[in-house]
């Protein structure tokens, strides 16, 4: 007899919960994001992978505002190889807080909501890590599909500065332009 596998909602409520027990100290985040200027898409360099896009090619996230102040976000990628089935995700954020619009709920599924830090953005809105206080997921965006090796680097050193186990950070590959 074969035993059920576990469905998204339970493996979105275990992401979460397990978010919420650290004892470490927040994560801080930048003073302040300008909604407009982070809106766009935003290609994923590294991350530590989530169960649903660890053999992600080609991945990016990109986000719109709505009318009713959340944030739209499409989040896609070719599932094992650049050649392979596209998978789109389309979580819904919503700012928390408002002084520095760097500190998001990312909801994936309703009632569970994920923390989105935004740790670091550049001056020029070009590079951005976004991380959570659990330590458990960091992501290395940019506006570009690829960034130089030292400026990886760099964001791979702050990214341990934060407390990450970098050794768990996966460079996603791009290739682009990407075949639809």
């Amino acid at each position: 007899m074969t035993r059920p596998r576990p469905s998204l909602t339970v493996y979105a409520a275990f992401l979460l919960l397990a978010g919420c027990a650290t004892g470490r100290p927040p994560i801080p985040t930048v003073a302040h994001v300008d909604l407009g200027r982070f809106m766009g898409k935003w290609y994923v360099i590294a991350a530590t992978p989530t169960f649903v896009d660890r053999n992600a090619y080609d991945a990016v996230e990109s986000y719109r505002l709505a009318p009713d102040g959340t944030i739209r976000t499409t989040y896609t990628f070719h599932v094992g190889g650049f050649d392979g089935p596209v998978r789109t995700l389309r979580p819904r954020a919503r700012v928390l807080d408002r002084a520095s619009n760097a500190r998001w709920g990312m909801q994936f599924l309703w009632p569970f909501r994920a923390q989105y830090l935004i740790a670091y953005l550049s001056p020029d809105y070009r590079v951005a890590v976004i991380a959570r206080d659990a330590r458990d997921y960091v992501w290395i965006m940019a506006r570009t599909p690829t960034i130089s090796v030292g400026e990886y680097r760099q964001l791979r050193d702050f990214v341990r500065s934060l407390g990450y186990d970098v050794a768990k950070l996966r460079l996603y590959p791009q290739r682009w332009p990407a075949k639809p």
